[in-house]
């Protein structure tokens, strides 16, 4: 334990005398995440206020099949304007968004009272069309509900006739679970931050020591080599442990700024806690993983080439939910990165965690640590470590 705590030292100080390294992976790595996800936030706020509340220029063709509609649209922030000649190449290059067509055949239609057509033309592989098109078409909707109920006035029969079902709906969803749902993509940011928030450090004291050729006087003292591995993981765990406090302290005081963007989050110190507990089991499978890796290679380039391959691991879970959304059962507790995954997202909606999902949980996270452990203290007491490539 005292050679452990001595290596732990030893590898933090040369951690932080290197400054500007410190400063690029600890502070400007971590608050990355963080002003991401605020910038991201703000730019859909703006965007959905913007388009929404903006009048709102809408190309018609055929305007004179319809006067009143176009009258009323009008009186909706709708500002009217010619369609262009060439419709179809106006949406291919994305000088209209939207398009109306009304027919000849609008009014005769209407006054047999007849579903009158309207054509949107529209691109629905363009994200900024969305809105636009959303817009009208709630408009037109509301319209045609508008006309339908007075023609049954006037006919002497109750809208409601035609109403043969009203469905009520009861939304359980807590103001803390839609919160969570914004956050879809929190846990993937918090659990790479976890795994390879150490990366840097684990990676220079095993390969880049080795290079180095400082290694084997390190290996060549009295203490165990378990115990000079353990202490090169725990550093790398502290400092991944630094990485992931500040970027949860960095989450919190962007969200105290979401509430005027539309959103209303809150990150309570109870959580981050909780949220911690959580991202231990990765952070030491993350650093005995890497150890392991690095133990492994003959030069840091090497190492450092795995880093694009498990840069992609904590992102499997979220691509798998977002394609295939499930239900939450036990075995997914035991799986590695979607256990995080399933466990970050209960807290930010605020759900209980229940004990047997802890235990499953913690049991697999810390149990698959040991085995990467143990394997990484394999290789190194392979002689051969201690020889620089």
């Amino acid at each position: 334990m005292s050679a452990m705590i001595t290596v732990f030292k030893k590898e933090l100080r040369d951690m932080f005398r290197d400054r500007r390294t410190v400063m690029i992976s600890l502070v400007v790595g971590t608050l990355l995440g963080p002003v991401l996800m605020f910038g991201m936030i703000k730019l859909m706020a703006n965007r959905v206020s913007t388009q929404m509340e903006k009048p709102l220029t809408l190309p018609v063709a055929g305007a004179e099949n319809a006067p009143n509609l176009i009258n009323w649209l009008k009186g909706q922030n709708i500002i009217i304007k010619p369609a262009p000649k060439d419709i179809d190449a106006a949406i291919a290059n994305q000088s209209e968004d939207v398009v109306m067509r009304i027919g000849p055949e609008f009014g005769t239609q209407w006054r047999k009272s007849l579903p009158a057509e309207i054509e949107l033309i529209h691109d629905s592989t363009r994200q900024d069309a969305d809105i636009p098109v959303e817009r009208i078409e709630n408009l037109l909707e509301n319209y045609g509900k508008t006309v339908g109920t007075l023609r049954l006035l006037a006919r002497g029969v109750s809208p409601t006739a035609i109403q043969s079902l009203q469905i009520a709906h009861r939304d359980l969803a807590t103001p803390q679970s839609r919160a969570g749902q914004v956050l879809s993509f929190l846990p993937y940011l918090l659990i790479l931050t976890a795994f390879l928030g150490g990366a840097y450090l684990i990676i220079d004291v095993t390969a880049g020591e080795r290079e180095r050729q400082s290694l084997e006087p390190l290996l060549a003292t009295p203490a165990s080599r378990t115990a000079i591995m353990s202490g090169k993981i725990l550093a790398a765990c502290a400092f991944g442990m630094m990485s992931l406090v500040i970027s949860l302290m960095a989450f919190k005081i962007c969200f105290l700024f979401s509430s005027g963007l539309g959103v209303k989050v809150e990150l309570l110190m109870g959580t981050i806690s909780l949220l911690l507990v959580v991202l231990i089991p990765i952070l030491l499978v993350g650093a005995c993983l890497l150890t392991l890796i690095a133990a492994s290679v003959k030069s840091v380039k090497e190492a450092q080439s795995y880093m694009s391959v498990l840069m992609m691991l904590p992102l499997l879970p979220t691509i798998i939910l977002m394609v295939n959304p499930v239900k939450n059962q036990l075995w997914m507790f035991a799986v590695p990165f979607l256990s995080q995954n399933q466990m970050i997202l209960k807290l930010v909606r605020g759900e209980t965690i229940g004990k047997t999902e802890w235990a499953v949980y913690l049991l697999a996270g810390f149990g698959l640590a040991a085995v990467l452990w143990a394997i990484a203290a394999r290789l190194y007491h392979r002689e051969k470590l201690a020889i620089s490539a």
